[in-house]
């Protein structure tokens, strides 16, 4: 057998080896993924849903069968079921108590569930021996999600909770959302189908690549080698010097062309990248007239600003694309809630108070920087840890955040809007005066009136 035979022979199998293995790996990762992602949005779905409910109402329901016909459960179980409709992979939704009786859990609310046989749903007062699930005892606390498929009297299913807290601050009850065992094993039966897919594409294309390389193996096989694994690790403007005429050099000069070209690529998806999502930004800006070119004027203040605190190249690169994109999430909010003249009401006002995380969900799978996405989420938190949505306080709020801050809130006041009208510059600048140390960052606020400074004084010579 041929040198050239047994090399080609050990290169497939060698191929094939890295193939299989990844290709488990990738499978478990993929799987791993999918669950955790159905578990956050379960305890998002949860969360957002326990905010909503009213304690006070929740208290009033009796704890009997005809606690259902209660003005108090009517009201509640309105807003479970609407949340319910408005995420399809939902069959339940509930609200459980604490009894006297360790780990015996009692319902408030049931709502009978969608797509199953059996719509039975308990009554208030109805047991529930929640000690069976330690997620589900460990949500009186916080907000958490199964880990694998449960088991009970309902079948199994998937599980997120969060706690319902009275005014004082203490939890008074639970509420659950459960998806089917059915969509999670749907979601992982695709996985399965698209690994299977992508090692079969292994396969071939470890067949093909052994026999090529097997065929062109030649002295500068270690130049190329090298080439590929700084290419891999992200170096595309690495060139294989290869002083040949032969097939060897031919493929040494397609080597670095690729690297050329996929370097022009990334550079070019860049650029898409931002163009599409400055075309979001406008598409959401047109929902309101009044809000056109806010996005770029934020993106110029805050420029100023961080330029004023010292900070220079990617810094100031980066603050301008977030602060370009710091609304996107406002494109997953209702165009009657966004355009609304009057007062919002509090549903409405939890709902545009949520852009923010819909605005790092949409960036975070493509930002270019780990830090794009923090940074639009923490862009409405306040100096004093009264913001939203996660209520940090002073330097725990990432300072690009907080310029973003200062910068948003300036335009916002100075530019008319549906609710009302435009305040002038000194209006606008006394409130973000007030501010100092409240809502924003001193230091922040510190640098924007002195670039507002600078400005005046160019306008006056």
């Amino acid at each position: 057998m041929s040198f050239r035979i047994r090399l080609t022979i050990a290169m497939i199998l060698s191929m094939l080896l890295i193939v299989v293995s990844s290709n488990i790996v990738i499978q478990r990762f993929l799987l791993n993924a999918q669950l955790e992602e159905l578990r956050d949005k379960l305890k998002i779905v949860a969360q957002t849903a326990a905010v909503g409910v009213d304690p006070v109402v929740l208290k009033a329901i009796p704890l009997n069968k005809e606690g259902r016909n209660s003005p108090a459960y009517k009201s509640t179980a309105d807003l479970l079921l609407r949340v319910r409709d408005n995420n399809q992979k939902i069959q339940y939704i509930y609200i459980l108590t604490k009894t006297d009786k360790e780990g015996l859990w009692q319902f408030m609310v049931d709502i009978e569930p969608k797509n199953v046989k059996d719509k039975r749903a308990a009554s208030p007062g109805d047991k529930y021996n929640a000690a069976r699930f330690s997620k589900m005892l460990k949500a009186w606390d916080e907000a958490c999600a199964d880990k694998n498929i449960e088991v009970d009297e309902w079948g199994p299913s998937l599980s997120g909770y969060a706690p319902i807290r009275g005014a004082d601050g203490k939890t008074i009850a639970v509420l659950g959302v459960d998806i089917s065992a059915s969509d999670y094993y749907a979601t992982r039966h695709t996985v399965n189908v698209r690994s299977l897919l992508v090692f079969f594409i292994g396969v071939l294309l470890s067949l093909v690549v052994g026999v090529l390389m097997s065929i062109y193996i030649t002295a500068p096989i270690n130049a190329l080698v090298e080439g590929t694994k700084r290419v891999s690790l992200g170096d595309l403007q690495h060139k294989v010097v290869v002083k040949r005429k032969d097939e060897i050099g031919q493929l040494a000069t397609s080597f670095n062309k690729m690297a050329g070209d996929l370097d022009s690529a990334r550079e070019q998806n860049s650029n898409y990248f931002y163009g599409v999502i400055k075309a979001l930004v406008r598409t959401v800006e047109a929902k309101d007239k009044y809000t056109r070119g806010h996005s770029e004027r934020v993106a110029e203040y805050a420029v100023g600003i961080a330029a004023k605190m010292g900070f220079l190249g990617r810094d100031i690169d980066l603050i301008r694309q977030t602060a370009i994109l710091h609304d996107i999430g406002k494109i997953g909010i209702q165009d009657d809630i966004l355009n609304k003249s009057g007062a919002l009401t509090d549903e409405e006002r939890a709902t545009i108070n949520h852009h923010p995380q819909i605005g790092e969900e949409i960036i975070l799978p493509v930002a270019a920087s780990p830090q794009m996405a923090a940074i639009i989420r923490g862009h409405h938190e306040r100096y004093d840890g009264t913001g939203y949505p996660d209520h940090l306080k002073a330097d725990n709020i990432n300072i690009f955040s907080q310029i973003i801050s200062v910068a948003d809130a300036y335009d916002a006041m100075t530019s008319t809007r549906a609710y009302r009208k435009a305040r002038s510059r000194d209006a606008a600048l006394v409130e973000i005066k007030k501010g100092h140390g409240t809502q924003f960052d001193p230091k922040v606020v510190d640098a924007f009136l002195a670039l507002v400074d600078d400005e005046v004084r160019v306008i006056r010579t």
